[in-house]
Parts: structure tokens; sequence; C-alpha cells
């Protein structure tokens, strides 16, 4: 990457050396910055539209503040691509969200720069506030600044954090990076009320010309001020951050140096001076400084790797037509039970390009709720919805799901209400790392009383389980992975698999693997060598225990297989229901392990975590070796 970095940033390697440039050298280095990163991303993928939006800020906020002794929190943090290269990782980002090499996000064990690890949205404010108010119990000057798209911003968490924020009397800034586009396109009334502050731009103009004028003659400063309060209702919305306790600022350009540079210096002043937390409003652009991102800020929003020169090329007319994912599955899924039954809704928090939605929007636009990134008023939502006899879908990320586990219990297991919660992205997740991996969604829903979570094999099993899933009268998870499975055709049709029950796949003797989800095609594999039966379960609750208990009886070992934590998994309730029949019989349990998995290749993931066919034979034949009916050189157990 080097033979990329141009004069300016070639010598930062740290904040201090961007706060000896002058002034006028700061739009150059901005210039330099956005270049470098648009071809690094374009070399590694990751996350691009928003982190050209927001080039300037970053350079500005590492300007005016004394970072990393002043804490500057970055909300979700797949904004801050310039903020790792300023911070001395630049020679890294060609490493960027693969395996051993930088994280796509903010990571307190990769730089001290980064104060805090975000990847989910809407904790910059509390993080903040908590830092502010802890520099303020040790005796420590310091300032904390949080950095918060608008898209962010509707989430609950957020407002109950400026609540406090309001009344803690703390120094502390929040930056809004307001560029009118979160993932997906921006909903609610937060968003219409930014809108219509923005309309409102020249009275703020207006009304700091007024002040600088008025302000020789103390009695007519006054004067106005008063006139100000009634006058401000009459030109733009009342200021909802000022009645939590904020002075707002803004809105300002948030690409003009000239601008945000005086505007964050005079903000540190008066964070020094006063102790009500401070509000800046930032104007930004997705895609800025790149044509081809800024026309199509969601498809820039996280390529692979492209030609910038060229930009993202769409196939080759004729082509191939790659494997269907499971979220097409789902999303194709979604349309046609609409179709059949008028009683479906569907939901997404935030999510609509990533959950599979964008066909279904636009055929049943009057059933398709996008509530904002607010998970538990989603699940919540659902319930309302199913309470009337409705039958809500709600697309999320089971990683996204565990922000709702509250509502998901009380809301809506307790009341057994007929949610459907369709869990995209379920185990490993590769280039985003722990923080979106779905590793937890079997532990943390088989013991919800009234839950049931089914674990789809392949593409034809997952549109065949959200079915089952859809006619029932209960809430049920149907978990499936990133990306394309085994690439098994799809019928047309809305058939229904029997609910809680699974199948066996292969008769063999001696050990039988019991598989859970799409682990089942290497179980197959390592099966073949093994001479094992393989068991596709289908079910992680109510598990078939009738098949279970036949299994273990002709089998001398079992094994259970699932792209998710050991602890509290599938396996466990496997063990659970032999020891509730009294059955003793070892059980090998794989899965993944009770460490956070960071980013990376899936693939190599999982088969680092044993989870390969190879992995799964070989950990089988180490376990279980005096069962197996064939041996072979492969076999032999490693002491």
């Amino acid at each position: 990457m080097s033979n990329l970095i141009p004069s300016l940033l070639q010598d930062i390697h740290e904040p201090a050396d961007l706060r000896k440039l002058s002034r006028a050298q700061l739009k150059p280095l901005a210039d330099e910055l956005r270049s470098f990163l648009l071809h690094s991303v374009a070399q590694t993928g990751g996350h691009l539209s928003s982190n050209l939006g927001t080039v300037e800020l970053t350079v500005a906020l590492h300007y005016v503040f004394n970072t990393p002794h002043d804490r500057l929190v970055w909300d979700v943090g797949h904004q801050t691509y310039p903020h790792k290269i300023l911070t001395g990782r630049r020679e890294r980002m060609h490493t960027l969200r693969q395996f051993g090499g930088l994280s796509g996000f903010p990571r307190r064990d990769e730089s001290q720069y980064d104060t805090f690890g975000t990847a989910h949205s809407s904790t910059s404010i509390s993080a903040a506030l908590g830092m502010a108010l802890a520099a303020r119990q040790k005796g420590e000057s310091r300032h904390a600044v949080a950095v918060i798209g608008d898209g962010a911003m509707t989430a609950g968490m957020v407002f109950e954090a400026m609540n406090n924020a309001g009344v803690a009397d703390c120094p502390m800034l929040v930056v809004l990076n307001d560029n009118d586009m979160s993932i997906s396109p921006p909903v609610g009334a937060l968003n219409r009320y930014l809108a219509q502050l923005m309309s409102g731009q020249f009275y703020s103009a207006a009304k700091n010309v007024g002040k600088n004028v008025l302000r020789v003659a103390p009695p007519l400063l006054e004067l106005a001020k008063r006139l100000e309060q009634g006058a401000k209702g009459m030109v733009v919305p009342a200021t909802l951050f000022e009645k939590f306790g904020f002075n707002y600022i803004g809105p300002i350009d948030g690409h003009d140096l000239d601008s945000l540079i005086p505007t964050l210096e005079n903000i540190k002043h008066l964070m020094a001076t006063h102790n009500g937390p401070q509000f800046l409003h930032v104007v930004t652009k997705k895609g800025q400084g790149y044509k081809l991102a800024e026309a199509d800020p969601i498809t820039y929003h996280g390529p692979g790797k492209f030609d910038p020169s060229v930009g993202i090329v769409k196939p080759a007319v004729g082509a191939p037509p790659p494997k269907p994912t499971f979220t097409q599955v789902f999303g194709q899924w979604l349309c046609d039970m609409a179709e059949k039954d008028q009683r479906l809704v569907g939901i997404t928090p935030a999510m609509r390009e990533g959950s599979g939605m964008v066909e279904f929007e636009r055929r049943f636009p009057g059933r398709y709720y996008d509530v904002g990134i607010a998970e538990q008023h989603a699940v919540t939502f659902a319930a309302g919805l199913a309470c009337e006899g409705l039958k809500p879908v709600v697309a999320i990320y089971s990683t996204f799901l565990q922000r709702g586990y509250d509502q998901l219990i009380h809301d809506v297991a307790l009341q057994n209400l007929p949610v459907v919660f369709a869990l995209d992205r379920a185990g490993l997740v590769g280039a985003d790392g722990a923080t979106h991996a779905g590793a937890y969604d079997i532990a943390y829903l088989r013991c919800i009383p009234n839950m049931a979570v089914a674990c789809p094999a392949d593409e034809q099993e997952c549109r065949q389980l959200l079915t089952t899933a859809f006619e029932q009268n209960q809430p049920v998870a149907v978990r499936y992975p990133r990306g394309a499975g085994v690439g098994a055709a799809t019928t047309a049709d809305l058939t229904a698999l029997p609910f809680g029950k699974g199948e066996i796949r292969r008769e063999g003797k001696g050990v039988a693997i019991l598989a859970f989800g799409t682990l089942l095609h290497p179980a197959l594999q390592a099966a073949e060598a093994l001479q094992a039966t393989v068991v596709n379960m289908r079910w992680a609750k109510p598990l078939d225990v009738a098949l279970l208990l036949d299994v273990a009886a002709r089998h001398e070992g079992l094994v259970t297989l699932e792209e998710g934590a050991i602890m509290g998994g599938a396996g466990s309730a496997v063990t659970e229901a032999l020891n509730a029949a009294g059955i003793v019989k070892p059980v090998l349990q794989l899965g993944l392990p009770d460490v956070f998995i960071e980013h990376g290749d899936p693939v190599r993931l999982l088969a680092l975590q044993g989870l390969d066919a190879a992995g799964i034979e070989r950990a089988i034949a180490h376990r279980f070796g005096a069962f197996l009916s064939v041996q072979r050189p492969s076999l032999k157990v490693v002491a």
C-alpha cells in the first residue's frame, strides 16, 4: 500500500503529527486521505460510502481534540477507516477484515485511540457519558466526544443516554453526523424532524449574525433573545436536543474544514467553561468525493474488491447466475407467502437490503414496516400486530435479536404469540467478526418457554421450515447462515415439513452424528469415511426425542454438530433429553467454543474450529475410534 501514500499523509503516524500541520494543509490532507481510503477499500472490500463521508470530520476532530487523552467514541464504527488511517494503522489497512488483520470496527485491544468497541448501533452517547463522568470523578481534565449517525438516532438507547446526559452537567460533545442515510433509507419522525431543521438553515445563520451585531448593545441583545424564543417555532421546529439539556449548534457542512475547525474549537472552549453537554449537528454526504458512491451509496455501502476507475461491475449478460443466498431464499418465500396469506406483515429494524426485503416492500408496501434501528420496538411491535390476528414475520440478524431479548421473553413468548423470527447471519459471518456472529441464538432461544427453533440444512429446507414456522400458533425462529448453501434447488410451492421432526440422512454403525443446520453437509462427507450414521435434526426445539432415543439405542456413541455456541446449545439439549430418559451414552459436542471468534474468511474460520469435514472426521476418530466399524490411516487417534 506504500505506493498509494501521498506526500502529507505519509508523515501522519498519529494524530499529534496531524496537529502539527497548518490549517491550510488540512484540505489537501483530506483529499489524500480520501484517495488512499478509496484505493485501499477497493483492494480489500469493506465499508466504503460511510467512510468517504467522514473524512473531513475525522480530520477536524483529531486536529482540535487532544486524542487519545480526549476520548473519541464512534457509533456503529463502520465509518472509522479514516480514523484508523490517521491513528497509526495506515500500513496495515491492506489486512482490513482479514484473518489476523485489522477489524472493520473500533477495538480497544487494537489501538489506544479506539476508546470503545462499537459495531452495533446507538451506544456511543452512553459510553461517552460514562467516560466524561469518570473523568470528573477522578479529577481529570479531558473531553468526551460521541459521533453518531442520523440512522442510529432512531434507537431508544440514544434518548435514554441523552435524558441522563442532559442533567449530568458534565463536559461532553455529541456530534450528529447527518448524512440522510442509514444502511437502509432512514425512517421515522426523527428523520422528518432533521429534514425540517435543515430547511431552516437560514434561520441559524441569521440568528448568529444578529447576535454578533447586537452584542455591542446588551439591552437590545437581551430583547432579541426574548423575541427569539417566540420566533423560533415560526421558523424551525422546536429544538428537540435543547429540550434534553444540550446546547445545540448547527447544522454545519461536515465537508467544510473552514467551518468544522472553528466550530469545534469554539465548542471545546464552551466545554471548558460550561459543564453542560454540547450537541453539534453536522451534515455530510455518504460517498463524498467518489461520484459512483455518491450516486449509489447503498451499493457502495459494503462492496467487495473492485476497480475504482471502473466501479462495481454487474455480472455479464448470459453469465451463469450465482447460487441464491439464504437471504434471497427468505425474500422470495416472504413474497410468496404474502401473496397466499393476507395476514402476513414483514418487519425489519433498518435492514431492508441486508434481510432481503426490497422486493417485498415493492410488492406489498402496505404490509412492510421498517421501524428503524430499534430492535426492542420491532419485537414488541410484532407482538401488538399478532394480538390483532395478523401474522408478523420479523426479519432480523441473529446478533441483533439479542438487543430485543427482554421483549422476546415478556411480550412474545410469555403471551405465546405467533411471531416468526427469520434469523439471518446465524453462525459465523466472516469479515464482520465477533460483533456480528450469530453464535448464541440456539442457546438464548431454546431456554424460553413456548419458543421453537428450526435449523434448516439447505435452501429448500429453509423455505419449507419458514412455511412450517408460519403455520404455527406460537413463536418460532428459523435460523440460517449468511451467504449461499450447497445450492439445493427451491420449489415454488409452500410445503411445510413436520413440526419438531428430524430425519435420518445416512445409515451407518457405531457412531451417529446429529447435525443441526448447514453443517449437515460436512457431516455427511465425514460419515463416508467413518461409516457413521447421520441425522438431520432440523429442530433444536422442540427436539425430536423419539428419533433421538431410537438412534441412541442403536449406536455406541453420539456426536452433536452445530454452528453455534456449544454451551447451552443444541448439543446440550440432546444431553438433557438423554438424562431425562435415563440413558447413559457418550456424547461428543462439536460447535463453537467459549471464545469470541474473530473476523476472517468463514470457510477458514470453520476449519480452525474443526467444523469442516476433515475436522469433524478427526474429532470423531479421536473420541470414538474404538466404536468405528472402519479403521483407516486417516483415523489414527492423536494422543
